[in-house]
């Protein structure tokens, strides 16, 4: 059952519950990070033969980045999603040995004096990064048409031999069988403001498990995004380290551009804290955190410098469930991420 977007709903948290669905257990809701209100497990494209990994874009790159004018991409509300039928029936996600990539910085971003003596101090349930550092310019928000919509998410540009990868949520590039349309990558996004450029996708792709069923535990993506003015992404913004297969209870950030209230979209916000395992319904990493809907696709760091704004990202803003307000979860970056990473560096 879907509903109109009519624009951010004005309310806090994550933790009201959707009206359409309050007949329904507890334990069966989610509410996604895509949209404050938004809930989220596998919906009909599972019965796909042969379920399309990625999908290039057709229109002009151009196009895409004039469409997205400053009025349209504050405009662009959060996504709708379906409502879960059950459990998603992954009860492991694939490990193997540990990965780390190492982050690639050519411009790396002075810090200001004041930040340098700042501590961002573990933990912090949500607030606005002030801490500058790289993650100011490699972090940003994505824009895309959904169901003749637009909507937003945020991203993160990473270290890649093709120096065009962003990373994401699943939900963020495909959703109910359809890759969205329109996408683009606005990194060090301000109110309105693209000072880094806005970056067209070239080609957006996701796990095989998020593309076949939208299962939650792989709800990661990626996109290759064309060169802007005869430069490749990382070369202007520099990019995030990564790291895969790095296990649970971790000290982490996560980071995004939240839209719904108490945010609006046009601030970087962050969380900091000491993870858990999902105990429920996932296989994801559970941080406190208030960030609300936009969020989806923004990064989580393992390993983050405060002082440099440089980390590995190990995650990414996936959902929250509606009885268990101000926590966000995030998929675990098992083999499949990393092949998913794989293949969009090589693209």
């Amino acid at each position: 059952m879907r509903r109109t977007v009519r624009g951010i709903p004005a309310v806090h948290g994550i933790s009201a519950p959707h009206p359409a669905h309050r007949s329904r257990a507890a334990l069966g809701t989610l509410t996604a990070a895509g949209t404050l209100l938004a809930l989220l497990l596998p919906t009909g494209s599972a019965g796909a033969a042969t379920p399309q990994h990625s999908r290039r874009s057709p229109a002009p790159q151009t196009a895409s980045g004039a469409f997205w004018t400053a009025d349209r991409m504050r405009a662009a509300a959060p996504l709708d999603l379906a409502a879960p039928a059950k459990k998603a029936t992954t009860t492991a996600v694939p490990r193997s040995a540990p990965l780390k990539v190492a982050p690639t910085l050519p411009q790396l971003p002075k810090v200001p004096a004041a930040a340098s003596l700042l501590s961002q101090t573990l933990p912090q349930a949500g607030g606005p990064w002030t801490g500058g550092g790289a993650v100011t310019k490699t972090t940003g928000r994505v824009f895309f048409t959904y169901q003749g919509r637009t909507a937003s998410c945020s991203g993160d540009a990473v270290t890649s031999s093709n120096k065009s990868t962003v990373i994401t949520a699943g939900h963020c590039v495909k959703l109910g069988g359809a890759w969205h349309t329109n996408w683009v990558f606005v990194p060090g996004y301000h109110d309105g403001e693209a000072p880094y450029g806005k970056w067209p996708a070239a080609k957006t792709l996701s796990t095989p498990q998020w593309t076949a069923s939208e299962d939650i535990n792989y709800d990661v993506g990626a996109a290759v995004v064309a060169p802007l003015d005869g430069k490749k992404l990382t070369d202007v913004v520099g990019g995030q380290g990564l790291s895969f297969n790095s296990g649970y209870s971790k000290a982490m950030y996560a980071f995004g551009f939240p839209a719904a209230a108490p945010y609006d979209g046009s601030k970087l916000v962050y969380c900091s804290g000491t993870t858990i395992k999902d105990p429920l319904f996932s296989t994801d990493h559970g941080l406190a955190c208030n960030m609300t809907g936009g969020s989806s696709g923004g990064p989580w760091f393992t390993t983050f410098d405060e002082k440099t704004g440089t980390g590995l990202q190990s995650s990414v803003n996936s959902f929250g469930y509606q009885f268990w307000p101000h926590t966000m979860f995030g998929p675990y970056f098992g083999d499949d991420a990393k092949n998913l990473y794989t293949t969009a560096q090589s693209s």
